[in-house]
């Protein structure tokens, strides 16, 4: 990888490593409890199963910049534990009462709504955490390791929450998931941000979250990345949960060669990771991260034009996946104003979520009239058309990561002894 970050040098934080792993033991228990909503509402049928996913959706999607903006206007970290609290008891209540009254629809779908509801305000505070954490020079390094980490619960969740489900049910998943909660909750009393500034305060809430939007909007560099990022959540994301099972069915492949590209998939994200994770990033990430792009519409073509070639075209997907991510997040948080992280972040979720949700209706139907491999062909047009445009996009050409000042306040807190 060229031009990379020689510069940073050291360990993370161990602050950093503490709230990661905490971080990661609850993005287990949502997984699994996801799982475990999910097979419930099944047995109720279709329409239920689809009523319960868009309460989790629906308030997520309405409710991001305005947890975005209380993020900013309260504090990431205050959200957080308010956040955690809340579900902790409410996945406390979920294990009581599925226990007495079992896995009612109406149960089912409140539970959807509060995750849902409490995503919309978590998820921009979680995001803004590792830069508020490590600071500018450790961020590329420090959000591939939350990205590797990330990839292995993914492993892992699948047949974690298949055999909790067999063995102890909604309740026992409802349980583990409030035990997950209260980790974090102890992690976040232990663990304070050594490189944050003071809760945004002024301006009325309605003219804050207008100007969150703004600011991605009238940035060249967030606005940038932005639109690449939405065209990769609509044109990558869906293709290995939606697509290719689909071709799977088409070719005959077995489930365990099904399963097999998957793995690959995975190994070629968390090689790039690990490549991050060592050696630091690339010095444009704009650039980089349009590389990235380009490496996963080849993946994508060979994998549409020549399905005998499905495993290394999988694994080219996962390397481009990897680069685009590893280095889109760090341009995202460094590029943001130190008093928009929050709002940034929940922008940056709104764009992959409605470009995920429209993508996925509309793969699904090219799939259904024209077949997999011509929806795949597909988003490898359309992500070769979004490389390029990356890649010629003077924001994100010539944007590097050189060392800069710090700001006042990181100066003074960059002094300040670690918290924990």
């Amino acid at each position: 990888m060229t031009g990379r970050q020689d510069r940073v040098k050291g360990p993370l934080p161990r602050a950093y490593h503490l709230w990661l792993a905490g971080a990661l033991a609850s993005g287990l228990g949502d997984a699994v409890l996801y799982f475990a909503l999910g097979w419930a509402a099944a047995t109720h049928g279709g329409a239920v199963a689809g009523l319960v996913l868009t309460a989790i959706n629906l308030p997520r999607v309405l409710l991001l910049i305005v947890g975005g903006t209380v993020g900013d206007r309260f504090g990431a970290r205050r959200v957080m534990i308010a956040g955690d609290a809340v579900m902790l008891a409410g996945t406390l209540l979920l294990a009581v009462v599925s226990h007495h009254a079992g896995p009612a629809v109406w149960l089912l779908l409140v539970t959807g709504a509060l995750v849902g509801v409490m995503d919309a305000f978590y998820l921009p505070a979680s995001g803004s955490m590792p830069l508020r954490l490590v600071g500018k020079e450790a961020l590329p390094r420090a959000l591939a390791m939350r990205q590797g980490g990330a990839q292995l619960v993914t492993f892992v969740a699948g047949p974690l929450g298949g055999a909790l489900v067999a063995t102890v049910g909604l309740t026992g998943t409802a349980l583990l998931d409030a035990a997950t909660f209260a980790v974090v909750l102890i992690v976040l009393t232990v663990v304070r941000p050594v490189f944050d500034t003071p809760p945004a305060k002024g301006g009325g809430f309605v003219r804050d979250a207008l100007d969150g939007v703004g600011t991605g909007v009238k940035d060249p560099v967030l606005r940038a990345a932005l639109l690449v990022t939405g065209g990769v959540a609509g044109f990558l994301l869906p293709v290995v949960p939606l697509l290719l099972p689909l071709m799977a069915r088409e070719e005959h492949w077995s489930a365990g060669w099904t399963g097999l590209l998957f793995g690959a998939q995975s190994l070629g994200l968390l090689g790039v990771t690990f490549t991050v994770m060592v050696r630091g990033a690339g010095n444009r990430p704009g650039l980089t991260a349009g590389a990235g792009v380009l490496v996963a519409a080849v993946g994508l073509g060979v994998l549409g034009s020549v399905p005998a070639a499905a495993v290394p075209s999988a694994v080219l997907i996962g390397m481009g996946s990897g680069l685009f991510a590893s280095h889109i997040g760090p341009l995202v948080l460094t590029s943001a104003p130190h008093s928009h992280l929050s709002r940034t972040q929940a922008l940056l979720t709104l764009v992959q979520s409605v470009s995920l949700l429209a993508m996925n209706n509309v793969l699904g139907n090219v799939a259904r009239l024209a077949g997999p491999a011509t929806a795949v062909l597909a988003c490898a047009a359309a992500m070769a058309v979004t490389g390029t445009a990356a890649l010629r996009s003077r924001a994100l050409r010539t944007t590097t990561t050189a060392p800069s000042a710090l700001r006042p306040s990181e100066e003074q807190s960059a002094t300040a002894a670690e918290p924990v």
